[in-house]
């Protein structure tokens, strides 16, 4: 079985190359055997006002270009642009996630880029309160 499988929620929304799409009254299965499709899930957007941190800014340029809402050459470089100061803020398995997130997206896997980064939303957290305190 190749391809991605997508587990829908009832009436779960996503979003598939710009269209938004909504699932029936009960759970399904979608598998996409296409290559270079773009596809987010309602559940895995944030809001522009949540982006308030230097990862979830990036998440949110990641979820911009993926829905089609953002020039990805633009995207990619503010991405590239954000990540690099955190290099010195991270460190060990977060830094691998921070470089995997650069990695992807320089070939514009933006789905990546959102999966890696927000692998480190609690311990960005967990350092802004430090700070704070």
């Amino acid at each position: 079985m190749t391809g991605l499988v997508i587990k829908l929620k009832p009436n779960e929304k996503l979003l598939v190359n710009g269209v938004i799409m909504q699932n029936c009254d009960r759970a399904a299965k979608l598998r996409v055997r296409s290559n270079n499709v773009s596809i987010l899930r309602a559940r895995d957007a944030i809001r522009p006002e949540t982006a308030n941190t230097p990862l979830r800014r990036i998440y949110y340029i990641a979820q911009l270009a993926l829905a089609g809402e953002a020039d990805v050459t633009e995207a990619t470089e503010q991405i590239q642009n954000g990540i690099g100061p955190l290099r010195g803020v991270f460190a060990g398995e977060a830094l691998d996630e921070l470089d995997r997130a650069a990695e992807a997206a320089k070939s514009q896997k933006f789905f990546v880029v959102m999966r890696a980064v927000k692998k480190l939303f609690d311990l960005e957290n967990a350092l802004l309160d430090q700070a704070s305190a």
